[in-house]
């Protein structure tokens, strides 16, 4: 971390600060705490101060948990020359994220945000792990509402802004796609003059555009899936991404080289970062089953376009296998879910795909295998899947299906 020293927050109240001297690391975890770190306690972390002093750190009881985090990350962000990138949309932004950090990794030393770390804790805890010689920090934002993209960007102060998807998500919070558009562009409205939008091409999203910014728009990919991965058409040549095996995250992966290549990074490298690509858990990740079957374990988050896509996947991955998806149901729709779900039955029917429902929201898919819960649906899912089926395991995360696909593969959690 940028070193902070004790006496430089005193002044700023953030709540009750113990220690002095220098800081050199930043963490809201007591248990990863070292010598001359901030532990930074929040909610249930006040039964741990103790400890974290134990282990040599400062600690810090904030007043307003966000306000301190934030104000911390502003602190650290003053003092680094690292670009910052941000990172947000409807679909595929933790996976966008994960791909522009492995290309960047090789040519720039680049620190990322961990897994799906992108609220008002995580941006400024990615903040936090900024060294003096950071070149890249790429940080994934993520919204509930209007002004969160806003206030996020002010502790960020991205130089370019990665948009990967407009679509119907958090609408009973925003209202519609237009409303969603409107929110996300907000990363958009905090870009310097200098500073780069690259944003797919959605029609919503065009109105909340900047014109005094430099805005480069993501083409539908142009991709040949191999049995070696995707690859994806760039800069006059094809780019393969080896772990990559849908046209969805192919459609990831273009953003991805769109954004490396604004940061004017070398294309004659790409390649090396390409083959590095590791996704988040359950984004996608394929799990082998018994007779040549398979499990994709894309169940961290749904919404109704990522969950059109997975099954599109599925379909035709499956390449003639029996098709069997575990679903819970998508949240945050309001009074568009019951639509929503039932377009996805119907896809779901089209493609010939047998459906286990999971959970309250996912009756509406009106399935004839129906379980309330996780625990359910893995028993349910070891007598329904069959050796040599192509399995789909995705849910919101409220339905918690994370350990449905390791199971069923015999693999750890």
């Amino acid at each position: 971390m940028i070193p902070l020293d004790v006496e430089e927050l005193a002044p700023l109240g953030l709540g009750e600060l113990h220690g002095q001297g220098r800081i050199n690391g930043l963490s809201i975890d007591s248990r990863r705490v070292g010598p001359g770190d901030l532990f930074v306690a929040i909610r249930g972390g006040r039964e741990f101060v103790s400890d974290a002093r134990a282990r040599g750190a400062h600690t810090l009881v904030p007043n307003d948990e966000h306000d301190a985090l934030a104000a911390i990350g502003q602190a650290i962000r003053s003092r680094s020359l690292a670009r910052v990138v941000g990172v947000t949309g409807s679909t595929g932004k933790t996976s966008t994220k994960d791909i522009l950090a492995a290309l960047c990794a090789p040519v720039a030393r680049t620190v990322a945000t961990e897994a799906s770390y992108n609220a008002e804790l995580g941006v400024p805890l990615t903040l936090g792990r900024l060294e003096p010689e950071t070149e890249l920090c790429i940080v994934e934002m993520g919204m509930r509402g209007f002004g969160q993209i806003a206030a996020l960007c002010e502790i960020a102060r991205p130089h370019v802004g990665v948009i990967s998807a407009i679509g119907p998500v958090h609408l009973e919070l925003v209202g519609s796609v237009d409303g969603v558009a409107r929110s996300k562009a907000e990363l958009v409205d905090a870009l310097p003059p200098d500073g780069v939008a690259v944003v797919p091409e959605s029609p919503e999203l065009e109105p909340y555009l900047r014109t005094d910014v430099e805005v480069r728009r993501v083409p539908r990919a142009d991709v040949e899936l191999r049995d070696d991965g995707a690859h994806v058409a760039f800069a006059g040549r094809r780019i393969r991404f080896p772990t990559l095996r849908s046209r969805h995250q192919a459609q990831n992966a273009l953003t991805a080289l769109t954004a490396y290549d604004a940061l004017g990074l070398p294309l004659d490298r790409v390649e090396e970062g390409a083959a590095g690509v590791r996704l988040s858990r359950s984004r996608g990740e394929e799990l082998p089953l018994p007779g040549g079957g398979f499990v994709v374990d894309d169940a961290y988050n749904a919404n109704p376009t990522s969950m059109e896509a997975a099954l599109r996947h599925l379909a035709e991955r499956g390449n003639g296998r029996r098709l069997v998806a575990i679903l819970g149901g998508m949240a945050e729709l309001g009074e568009h879910a019951e639509r929503h779900h039932a377009e996805i039955a119907k896809l779901a029917e089209e493609l010939g795909v047998e459906v286990l429902a999971v959970g309250d929201l996912a009756r509406a898919y009106g399935a004839d295998a129906w379980v309330p819960d996780a625990a359910a649906a893995l028993d349910a899912a070891r007598t329904l899947v069959r050796p040599g089926d192509a399995v789909l395991v995705k849910a919101s995360r409220a339905v918690a299906l994370e350990g449905i696909a390791p199971a069923l593969a015999n693999e750890p959690a």
